[in-house]
């Protein structure tokens, strides 16, 4: 199959020109394909996981181990999506003169041959992401599940503030109790 622009064309929702490399919070949501409740179930506005939710939960506790440059803040695995925060403390292997890291021994060129801001793209939010969906959808298919688990795409919102960061904390936290509540029409 060739590629037709038409057709294979994907529109990105990220924000046009930012570095997702740079420090700093990110609110993420990621939806299971079709909205499937695949996670367990809200009792008594409380979210219950199942076997499913567990693996999903205990992976994204494990984003720590594998990147020395985050940090996680609120986590809630609802029954068809996530809702979490990722803080990148650093940009990781930055290769620029402002690194005030230090984490960078060596200079490196980047791919047009530039010396200066050129980092590892494993360090980027679409890359913990990924990898996140990647390690689920293993453990998840090891049990059988055939599946197509998550949509394509995630949501991020980059948290500017103080102010924006403790209602959106607020916001994962009540996520379950709010389950059930239908948004008020305008």
């Amino acid at each position: 199959m060739t590629y037709d622009p038409t057709k294979h064309h994907r529109r990105s929702i990220r924000l046009k020109g930012y570095d997702y490399s740079r420090a700093g919070l990110y609110f993420i949501t990621i939806c299971t394909q079709n909205r499937a409740c695949l996670f367990g179930e809200i009792k008594n506005g409380e979210m219950i996981l199942n076997q499913y939710g567990q693996i999903a939960a205990n992976e994204w506790m494990k984003t720590t181990e594998i990147r020395s440059n985050v940090e996680l803040g609120e986590l809630i695995i609802m029954p068809n999506h996530i809702h979490g925060i990722i803080r990148l403390l650093g940009r990781g292997e930055l290769h620029s003169p402002d690194n005030k890291l230090g984490v960078c021994n060596t200079p490196q060129r980047s791919p047009d041959n530039k010396i200066g801001e050129f980092h590892s793209p494993q360090r980027t939010i679409g890359a913990i992401v990924r990898g996140y969906k990647s390690a689920v959808t293993r453990k998840i298919g090891s049990l059988r599940f055939k599946e197509k688990l998550w949509q394509s795409n995630y949501y991020e919102h980059i948290i500017r503030n103080e102010r924006a960061y403790f209602i959106i904390s607020e916001y994962i936290r009540n996520n379950p109790a709010n389950w059930d509540k239908k948004p008020l029409k305008q």
